[in-house]
Protein backbone atom coordinates (compact mmCIF):
# COMPACT_ATOMS: atom_id res chain seq x y z
CA UNK A 1 0.00 0.00 0.00
CA UNK A 2 2.98 2.55 0.70
CA UNK A 3 4.20 1.70 -2.60
CA UNK A 4 0.67 2.76 -4.29
CA UNK A 5 0.82 5.78 -2.12
CA UNK A 6 4.29 7.00 -2.74
CA UNK A 7 3.20 6.71 -6.87
CA UNK A 8 -0.20 8.73 -6.22
CA UNK A 9 2.40 11.43 -4.49
CA UNK A 10 4.14 11.86 -7.24
CA UNK A 11 1.54 11.61 -10.05
CA UNK A 12 2.62 13.83 -13.18
CA UNK A 13 0.17 16.22 -14.73
CA UNK A 14 -2.00 14.87 -17.18
CA UNK A 15 -2.35 17.24 -20.47
CA UNK A 16 -6.19 18.29 -20.57
CA UNK A 17 -7.72 16.04 -22.96
CA UNK A 18 -4.93 13.32 -23.34
CA UNK A 19 -5.49 9.64 -23.24
CA UNK A 20 -2.18 8.81 -21.74
CA UNK A 21 -1.28 8.99 -17.61
CA UNK A 22 2.21 8.49 -16.21
CA UNK A 23 3.48 8.18 -12.88
CA UNK A 24 7.02 8.39 -11.46
CA UNK A 25 9.43 10.62 -11.69
CA UNK A 26 10.92 12.38 -14.93
CA UNK A 27 14.55 12.04 -13.48
CA UNK A 28 17.75 10.13 -14.48
CA UNK A 29 17.18 6.96 -12.99
CA UNK A 30 13.53 7.04 -13.11
CA UNK A 31 10.94 4.38 -13.78
CA UNK A 32 6.88 5.42 -15.16
CA UNK A 33 4.59 3.78 -14.77
CA UNK A 34 2.07 4.40 -18.29
CA UNK A 35 -1.76 4.07 -18.87
CA UNK A 36 -3.45 4.52 -22.31
CA UNK A 37 -6.18 3.30 -23.94
CA UNK A 38 -6.43 -0.16 -24.99
CA UNK A 39 -5.17 -1.13 -28.64
CA UNK A 40 -2.95 1.94 -28.46
CA UNK A 41 0.89 1.39 -29.25
CA UNK A 42 3.68 3.46 -27.55
CA UNK A 43 7.04 4.15 -28.33
CA UNK A 44 9.98 5.58 -26.80
CA UNK A 45 12.51 7.49 -28.62
CA UNK A 46 11.54 5.48 -31.44
CA UNK A 47 11.98 2.06 -30.02
CA UNK A 48 8.88 -0.27 -29.68
CA UNK A 49 7.13 -0.14 -25.44
CA UNK A 50 5.21 -3.22 -24.79
CA UNK A 51 1.49 -2.48 -23.79
CA UNK A 52 -0.56 -4.66 -22.17
CA UNK A 53 -4.19 -5.16 -23.42
CA UNK A 54 -5.14 -3.22 -20.86
CA UNK A 55 -3.24 0.08 -22.03
CA UNK A 56 -0.64 -0.26 -19.26
CA UNK A 57 2.96 0.29 -19.99
CA UNK A 58 6.42 0.88 -18.66
CA UNK A 59 9.26 3.83 -19.69
CA UNK A 60 12.65 4.20 -18.29
CA UNK A 61 15.43 6.48 -17.84
CA UNK A 62 19.50 5.87 -17.29
CA UNK A 63 21.69 7.05 -15.28
CA UNK A 64 22.91 9.79 -17.63
CA UNK A 65 19.88 10.18 -19.64
CA UNK A 66 19.92 13.43 -21.75
CA UNK A 67 17.41 16.44 -20.62
CA UNK A 68 14.51 15.31 -22.66
CA UNK A 69 12.64 11.88 -23.81
CA UNK A 70 10.26 11.93 -26.85
CA UNK A 71 6.83 9.70 -26.43
CA UNK A 72 4.27 9.09 -29.34
CA UNK A 73 0.90 7.16 -28.78
CA UNK A 74 -0.25 5.54 -31.55
CA UNK A 75 -4.15 5.17 -30.90
CA UNK A 76 -6.49 2.44 -32.39
CA UNK A 77 -7.91 5.55 -34.49
CA UNK A 78 -5.10 6.54 -36.52
CA UNK A 79 -4.91 9.55 -33.70
CA UNK A 80 -0.98 9.87 -33.06
CA UNK A 81 -0.07 11.66 -29.39
CA UNK A 82 3.66 13.16 -28.75
CA UNK A 83 4.96 14.02 -25.83
CA UNK A 84 8.49 15.40 -25.23
CA UNK A 85 9.32 14.29 -21.36
CA UNK A 86 11.63 17.00 -19.89
CA UNK A 87 14.59 14.60 -17.50
CA UNK A 88 15.72 16.40 -14.56
CA UNK A 89 19.59 15.78 -14.08
CA UNK A 90 20.92 14.31 -10.99
CA UNK A 91 24.17 15.06 -8.55
CA UNK A 92 25.77 11.64 -8.12
CA UNK A 93 27.78 11.26 -5.20
CA UNK A 94 31.86 10.14 -5.10
CA UNK A 95 32.17 6.52 -3.30
CA UNK A 96 35.61 5.33 -2.53
CA UNK A 97 36.15 1.70 -1.38
CA UNK A 98 39.20 0.68 -0.28
CA UNK A 99 40.65 -2.82 1.48
CA UNK A 100 39.43 -4.91 -1.55
CA UNK A 101 41.33 -7.61 -2.76
CA UNK A 102 43.66 -6.69 -5.78
CA UNK A 103 42.51 -9.49 -7.91
CA UNK A 104 38.52 -8.22 -7.57
CA UNK A 105 39.95 -4.22 -8.63
CA UNK A 106 41.83 -5.40 -11.55
CA UNK A 107 41.33 -9.08 -12.74
CA UNK A 108 43.79 -11.58 -13.57
CA UNK A 109 43.74 -13.30 -17.22
CA UNK A 110 42.53 -16.55 -16.00
CA UNK A 111 39.27 -14.58 -14.41
CA UNK A 112 38.32 -12.71 -17.40
CA UNK A 113 36.68 -15.88 -19.35
CA UNK A 114 34.66 -16.46 -16.07
CA UNK A 115 33.42 -12.33 -15.79
CA UNK A 116 32.73 -12.68 -19.72
CA UNK A 117 30.67 -15.94 -18.81
CA UNK A 118 28.83 -14.07 -15.80
CA UNK A 119 28.18 -11.17 -18.10
CA UNK A 120 26.21 -12.97 -20.65
CA UNK A 121 24.42 -14.83 -18.35
CA UNK A 122 22.88 -11.86 -16.64
CA UNK A 123 22.64 -10.38 -20.32
CA UNK A 124 20.40 -13.07 -21.18
CA UNK A 125 18.52 -13.03 -17.74
CA UNK A 126 17.14 -9.86 -17.65
CA UNK A 127 16.86 -9.72 -21.92
CA UNK A 128 13.38 -11.29 -20.75
CA UNK A 129 10.68 -9.28 -21.66
CA UNK A 130 6.81 -11.20 -21.54
CA UNK A 131 3.13 -10.12 -20.76
CA UNK A 132 3.12 -10.59 -16.99
CA UNK A 133 1.82 -7.52 -14.93
CA UNK A 134 3.49 -8.29 -11.83
CA UNK A 135 5.12 -4.93 -11.61
CA UNK A 136 1.61 -3.02 -11.30
CA UNK A 137 1.12 -4.22 -7.59
CA UNK A 138 3.93 -2.23 -6.39
CA UNK A 139 7.13 -3.00 -4.91
CA UNK A 140 8.36 -3.11 -1.09
CA UNK A 141 12.15 -2.99 0.22
CA UNK A 142 13.89 -6.54 -0.33
CA UNK A 143 15.40 -5.72 3.22
CA UNK A 144 15.68 -3.20 5.79
CA UNK A 145 18.55 -1.46 7.57
CA UNK A 146 21.24 1.14 6.93
CA UNK A 147 21.40 2.28 3.01
CA UNK A 148 25.50 1.98 2.62
CA UNK A 149 25.27 3.02 -0.50
CA UNK A 150 23.31 4.28 -3.66
CA UNK A 151 22.60 4.45 -6.96
CA UNK A 152 24.38 6.53 -9.41
CA UNK A 153 27.54 7.01 -7.40
CA UNK A 154 30.91 7.10 -8.94
CA UNK A 155 32.63 4.72 -7.55
CA UNK A 156 36.80 4.86 -6.95
CA UNK A 157 37.94 1.17 -5.74
CA UNK A 158 41.30 0.68 -4.18
CA UNK A 159 42.00 4.24 -5.61
CA UNK A 160 41.00 3.39 -9.09
CA UNK A 161 37.87 5.05 -10.63
CA UNK A 162 35.41 2.42 -11.75
CA UNK A 163 32.25 2.09 -13.42
CA UNK A 164 29.05 4.13 -11.36
CA UNK A 165 27.24 1.99 -9.03
CA UNK A 166 23.80 0.70 -10.39
CA UNK A 167 21.77 -0.28 -7.30
CA UNK A 168 21.12 0.43 -4.12
CA UNK A 169 22.97 -1.06 -0.82
CA UNK A 170 21.66 -2.24 2.86
CA UNK A 171 23.78 -3.09 5.12
CA UNK A 172 22.98 -6.03 7.57
CA UNK A 173 23.95 -9.31 9.02
CA UNK A 174 24.82 -12.23 6.92
CA UNK A 175 22.21 -14.23 6.79
CA UNK A 176 19.13 -11.73 7.02
CA UNK A 177 16.24 -12.64 5.16
CA UNK A 178 15.80 -11.16 1.66
CA UNK A 179 12.23 -10.98 0.05
CA UNK A 180 11.04 -10.60 -3.07
CA UNK A 181 10.00 -6.26 -3.61
CA UNK A 182 7.11 -7.91 -6.14
CA UNK A 183 5.61 -11.00 -7.73
CA UNK A 184 7.74 -12.95 -10.05
CA UNK A 185 9.35 -15.10 -12.19
CA UNK A 186 13.34 -16.18 -11.59
CA UNK A 187 15.43 -16.02 -14.61
CA UNK A 188 18.40 -16.81 -12.55
CA UNK A 189 20.43 -18.09 -9.65
CA UNK A 190 23.72 -18.43 -10.21
CA UNK A 191 25.75 -19.52 -6.90
CA UNK A 192 28.73 -18.09 -7.16
CA UNK A 193 29.97 -14.97 -9.94
CA UNK A 194 33.17 -13.24 -9.97
CA UNK A 195 32.13 -10.03 -9.06
CA UNK A 196 28.69 -10.04 -7.62
CA UNK A 197 28.46 -13.50 -5.75
CA UNK A 198 25.70 -15.27 -5.55
CA UNK A 199 23.12 -13.90 -7.70
CA UNK A 200 19.54 -13.46 -8.05
CA UNK A 201 17.47 -11.97 -11.14
CA UNK A 202 13.59 -12.37 -10.89
CA UNK A 203 11.64 -11.04 -14.01
CA UNK A 204 8.21 -8.49 -13.23
CA UNK A 205 6.99 -8.46 -16.70
CA UNK A 206 7.61 -6.03 -19.85
CA UNK A 207 11.49 -6.14 -19.49
CA UNK A 208 11.41 -5.16 -16.13
CA UNK A 209 13.97 -7.10 -13.47
CA UNK A 210 15.36 -6.97 -10.09
CA UNK A 211 19.03 -8.07 -9.09
CA UNK A 212 20.27 -9.36 -6.06
CA UNK A 213 23.85 -9.55 -5.89
CA UNK A 214 26.34 -10.75 -2.54
CA UNK A 215 23.96 -13.46 -1.17
CA UNK A 216 24.75 -15.71 0.97
CA UNK A 217 22.23 -18.37 -0.13
CA UNK A 218 19.42 -18.37 -2.60
CA UNK A 219 16.32 -20.19 -1.80
CA UNK A 220 14.54 -20.55 -4.94
CA UNK A 221 15.08 -21.76 -8.83
CA UNK A 222 15.31 -20.84 -12.09
CA UNK A 223 11.63 -20.90 -13.70
CA UNK A 224 10.18 -20.70 -9.76
CA UNK A 225 7.25 -17.81 -9.09
CA UNK A 226 7.57 -16.05 -6.35
CA UNK A 227 5.36 -13.89 -4.68
CA UNK A 228 6.22 -10.54 -2.94
CA UNK A 229 6.98 -10.79 0.30
CA UNK A 230 8.23 -14.80 -0.29
CA UNK A 231 11.94 -15.23 0.90
CA UNK A 232 14.07 -15.69 -1.60
CA UNK A 233 17.43 -15.55 -0.33
CA UNK A 234 19.71 -14.74 2.63
CA UNK A 235 22.07 -11.71 2.59
CA UNK A 236 25.82 -12.41 2.70
CA UNK A 237 29.72 -10.80 1.58
CA UNK A 238 30.10 -13.49 -1.47
CA UNK A 239 31.83 -11.85 -4.58
CA UNK A 240 33.71 -8.32 -4.77
CA UNK A 241 32.95 -6.45 -1.04
CA UNK A 242 34.23 -4.79 2.09
CA UNK A 243 31.34 -6.52 4.27
CA UNK A 244 27.77 -8.23 4.05
CA UNK A 245 25.03 -6.46 2.48
CA UNK A 246 22.62 -6.38 -0.41
CA UNK A 247 23.10 -4.68 -3.29
CA UNK A 248 19.79 -4.44 -4.61
CA UNK A 249 19.46 -3.44 -8.61
CA UNK A 250 16.36 -2.86 -11.26
CA UNK A 251 16.47 -2.90 -15.02
CA UNK A 252 14.06 -2.06 -17.59
CA UNK A 253 14.99 -3.37 -21.10
CA UNK A 254 18.75 -2.63 -20.92
CA UNK A 255 18.22 0.75 -18.44
CA UNK A 256 19.35 0.84 -15.35
CA UNK A 257 16.28 2.44 -13.05
CA UNK A 258 16.86 3.41 -9.45
CA UNK A 259 15.14 0.98 -6.88
CA UNK A 260 14.75 4.27 -4.26
CA UNK A 261 12.71 5.62 -6.96
CA UNK A 262 10.57 3.02 -7.52
CA UNK A 263 10.10 1.68 -3.48
CA UNK A 264 9.96 5.08 -1.92
CA UNK A 265 11.49 5.89 1.21
CA UNK A 266 12.21 3.41 4.14
CA UNK A 267 10.58 3.95 6.89
CA UNK A 268 13.78 4.74 9.65
CA UNK A 269 11.51 3.36 12.44
CA UNK A 270 11.37 -0.15 10.54
CA UNK A 271 14.78 0.55 9.59
CA UNK A 272 15.94 0.42 12.86
CA UNK A 273 14.22 -2.38 13.98
CA UNK A 274 15.93 -4.30 11.46
CA UNK A 275 19.20 -4.37 12.60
Amino acid sequence: MRAVLFLLAILLPALSGASVQLEGKLTQGGLIFGKTEPGARVQQDGEKVPVSPEGDFLIGFTRDAPPQSTLVIHYPDGRDEKRVLKISRRKFDIQRIDGLPPRKVTPRAEDLKRIKADRVAVRKARARVDERLDFLHGFDWPVKGRISGVYGSQRILNGKPKWPHYGVDIAGPVGTPVRAPADGIVTLAHPDMFYSGATLIMDHGHGLSSTFLHLSRILVKEGQVVKKGQIVAKMGASGRVTGPHLDWRMNLRGKRVDPQLIVGPMNSEQAENSQ
